[in-house]
C-alpha cells in the first residue's frame, strides 16, 4: 500500500459500495417514477410516505416530464382558423406596404409543396431519423418553384421586397427568376460548382445536381474547370463547416440587407440554424431600433417571443392571401426547354 493511500482492496470494496448506492438510488429513482404515473387517489399511505421522502427526486422527475412535454409541444404543428389567418395577412399586408426595407429568410418549408422535406416538420428529415425511419431520396431536379418562391420574386420586381436570405440549397429561388444580386444563398446551391483558382472564382450552374460525390469536408465534385483544368468544388456549406465562398453564399450582401432592414419576414424556417447568425438580427442594436420581425410557420421558433406577428399556417397558404391583399397577381413558372 502507498503512503497515504488506499490499499487494493480498499479500494475494490470502497468502488463496490459506491455502485450499491448508485444502484439504490436507480431503484428508488424507479420507484418514485411509477408513483407519480399514478393519480393522487390511486396511491396508497406507503407510496405517499416515498414521495414525502424523496422531495429531490420527485422535484427532478416532475422537471424532466415538464421539458418533455414542451418539447412535445414545441414540435406540433397549429394552424390559425381561417378567420383568424386572415386578420392576421391584413396586419402583414400593411407592414409590407410602409416597409422601407423589407428582408425575406426563408427556410426549408417553402419549398415542401414542391415535394422537398423540411427538416424538422412531422416528416422532416431529423424528425423521421430520431424516430429511426428511412429516408427516400428524391431527384430533385425535377422541382418547380413553389407559389411563395413566386410571390416572393414578384415582391421583389415590384419593389416590396429588398433581399432574400436563404438557408435552402435546392435552387428554387434562382429558378423563380429571383436575381443573384437580390438573394443570399447561405449554406450553398446544389446546382452550381465553382473553381476557386480562378481570379475571380469561375462558376457552373448546372441543370443536375452536382453534389453526388461531395460530403462533409469533401467537396470535389469531380469535374474541372474548362479554362485552368483545376478540380471543381460544390457550393454546399454541411453542419460544422463554415462557409467561406463569396457566392452564392452572398454574406456581404445578407449583413448588408439585414443592417437596413426595418422589417423581417421569416418563411417556413424553424431558425434554429439562422439564430445562431447575430448579424442577421442587429443584435448591437438595441430593442427600440431593431427591425420588426414576422413570421410564418407551423411549428415554434426560437424567435416567437420577439415577433411582432406569428402567423401559424403554411407558407403558400399565407402568401396567396397576401398577394391577394396586395393586388398583385402570383406569376407562373415557365420551364425553360
Amino acid at each position: 500500500m502507498a503512503a497515504g493511500g488506499l490499499s487494493r482492496l480498499e479500494r475494490k470494496a470502497a468502488e463496490r459500495v459506491r455502485r450499491l448506492r448508485e444502484e439504490q438510488q436507480r431503484e428508488r429513482l424507479r420507484q418514485v417514477s411509477r408513483i407519480l404515473r399514478k393519480a393522487v387517489a390511486e396511491r396508497s399511505a406507503e407510496e405517499g410516505r416515498l414521495l414525502a421522502e424523496s422531495e429531490d427526486l420527485v422535484t427532478e422527475l416532475q422537471g424532466r416530464s415538464r421539458r418533455r412535454e414542451g418539447l412535445k409541444r414545441r414540435q406540433e404543428e397549429v394552424c390559425d382558423d381561417p378567420e383568424e389567418l386572415r386578420r392576421k395577412v391584413r396586419e402583414l399586408a400593411s407592414a409590407v406596404r410602409n416597409a422601407k426595407h423589407l428582408v425575406v429568410y426563408t427556410g426549408a418549408g417553402i419549398s415542401t409543396a414542391a415535394s422537398i422535406p423540411d427538416y424538422r416538420g412531422p416528416n422532416g428529415v431529423w424528425t423521421l431519423l430520431q424516430k429511426g425511419r428511412s429516408i427516400s431520396a428524391a431527384d430533385l431536379s425535377e422541382a418547380e418553384p413553389t407559389l411563395t418562391h413566386m410571390s416572393i420574386t414578384c415582391l421583389h420586381e415590384q419593389k416590396l421586397v429588398q433581399h432574400v436570405v436563404s438557408q435552402n440549397c435546392d435552387g428554387l429561388h434562382l429558378r423563380s427568376g429571383l436575381p443573384r444580386t437580390a438573394m443570399s444563398e447561405l449554406h450553398g446551391n446544389m446546382y452550381i460548382e465553382v473553381c476557386t483558382a480562378c481570379t475571380p472564382n469561375r462558376e457552373y450552374v448546372r441543370v443536375f445536381d452536382v453534389t453526388e460525390r461531395t460530403a462533409l469536408h469533401r467537396h470535389q465534385t469531380g469535374r474541372t474547370c474548362h479554362k485552368c483544368g483545376a478540380q471543381l468544388r460544390d457550393t454546399i456549406v454541411h453542419f460544422g463547416e463554415r462557409g467561406t465562398l463569396g457566392q452564392p453564399l452572398n454574406w456581404e450582401a445578407a449583413t448588408q440587407a439585414a443592417s437596413r432592414a426595418d422589417t423581417i419576414l421569416c418563411l417556413g424556417s424553424s431558425l434554429k440554424v439562422l439564430k445562431k447568425y447575430p448579424h442577421l438580427w442587429c443584435m448591437t442594436k438595441p430593442p427600440s431600433r431593431r427591425p420588426k420581425l414576422y413570421i410564418v410557420n407551423l411549428q415554434w421558433t426560437p424567435k416567437d417571443d420577439w415577433a411582432a406577428l406569428k402567423l401559424h399556417g403554411r407558407c403558400d397558404d399565407v402568401m396567396r392571401l397576401l398577394m391577394d391583399e396586395l393586388g398583385l397577381e402570383i406569376p407562373r413558372y415557365s420551364r425553360v426547354l
